[in-house]
């Protein structure tokens, strides 16, 4: 262990030691983040990955044998196969585009059938809330909220004062908030 003084801080490190933590941050870090940025070829994900493998460090750093190696190697390992690991989950998101069609792995923006049958339910209670109010009210709410009509629109629509295209409007929506909430 002289000549490795990398083992002597992993050996502290299995203690729990956090200034031999940071002395071997110190000197291993710059090493570690090159070999993860060399094989993910991501800046950030690299970075990202040297904090985790530190972690593991942490975490098993009783497991190093000074008879059995560097440690420097055994870093360097637990670096590599860390970034192999996450470089295997990146190809299991992205599924093989037999068909050479580019836009093929575009995820599909449109709203799945779950979510369709969802929204069309909403739609039927508000529409099942909108039956609640007079017809009168009900048409001022949609034109306030749904077609952008102004309160001096609705007052001539429905030849009715702009005081009470307010109160139409106030005591609409909270009906509706009542309906829907219940």
């Amino acid at each position: 262990m002289q000549d490795d003084p990398l083992a002597a801080y992993l050996n502290d490190v299995a203690e729990r030691d956090r200034a031999a933590f940071d002395a071997l941050y110190s000197a291993a870090s710059a090493k570690l983040f090159g070999v993860c940025l060399r094989i993910l070829d991501n800046r950030a994900e690299a970075e990202e990955a040297l904090q985790e493998v530190f972690t593991r460090v942490w975490i098993n750093a009783g497991r190093f044998d000074a008879d059995r190696g560097r440690a420097m190697t055994w870093l360097i390992a637990i670096a590599r196969n860390h970034c192999i690991d996450r470089l295997r989950a990146r190809t299991d998101e992205v599924l093989p585009d037999d068909t050479g069609d580019p836009f093929a792995q575009m995820p599909d923006p449109a709203p799945g059938a779950e979510a369709r049958t969802i929204a069309r339910g909403e739609a039927r209670r508000i529409s099942d809330c909108f039956d609640t109010l007079e017809p009168a009210r009900a048409e001022a709410v949609r034109g306030a909220y749904l077609d952008g009509l102004s309160y001096a629109e609705l007052a001539t629509r429905h030849a009715i004062p702009l005081n009470t295209v307010r109160t139409w409007l106030r005591r609409g929506l909270l009906r509706l908030k009542e309906c829907l909430e219940a």
